[in-house]
């Protein structure tokens, strides 16, 4: 196997300062190992003081080379594509602040289980109820929910039937 090559621009020493103020562990890990590189020490040494095999000494070095001390930071992967767009949020966002229509929904208050159907009819997306949750969250609602009131509720009749005793008197 030949030998690492490194960038001659930065030296083993600036490597171990750069490895003693870097915030990411495996950064500075990774900055050592390279360090002991530039020190001459053979590839499978340097590789056991990064943790590693000789491969992915070899790997870190392209991409320190490429991208200088930076470039060994771990960077996040972005993830799996969002589901809905921001129009369709925004759109689901209305749809709840008005509530559902009985006669055409056929419910009197959302669930999750609702608006999935309702996703997947407008939409043609098929989200799961946590997934319909976490959205609903990031449109500023909680799971926290009104009481539902049937739609022929009369509220003269409620105050009607509600207690109009006496407040107790305190005992001293």
């Amino acid at each position: 196997m030949g030998a690492v090559e490194l960038r001659q621009d930065i030296g083993a020493d600036d490597l171990r300062r750069f490895a003693t103020r870097a915030k990411d562990a495996s950064q500075a890990r990774r900055l050592l190992a390279l360090s002991a590189v530039l020190d001459r020490m053979n590839r499978a040494e340097a590789a056991r003081i990064g943790g590693t095999d000789r491969q992915t000494l070899r790997d870190w070095a392209h991409r320190f080379n490429q991208h200088g001390p930076d470039g060994l930071i771990d960077v996040k992967p972005p993830g799996r594509r969002l589901r809905l767009s921001d129009e369709q949020k925004q759109v689901l966002k209305r749809l709840v602040e008005a509530g559902p229509d009985p006669e055409t929904d056929g419910v009197v208050r959302w669930r999750c289980v609702d608006l999935k159907r309702v996703v997947r009819e407008r939409f043609g997306i098929d989200l799961s109820e946590v997934s319909l949750g976490r959205v609903l969250k990031q449109l500023g609602f909680s799971c926290i929910s009104a009481r539902p009131q049937h739609p022929k509720q009369d509220p003269a009749a409620i105050e009607a039937f509600k207690k109009t005793s006496p407040p107790r008197r305190r005992r001293s």
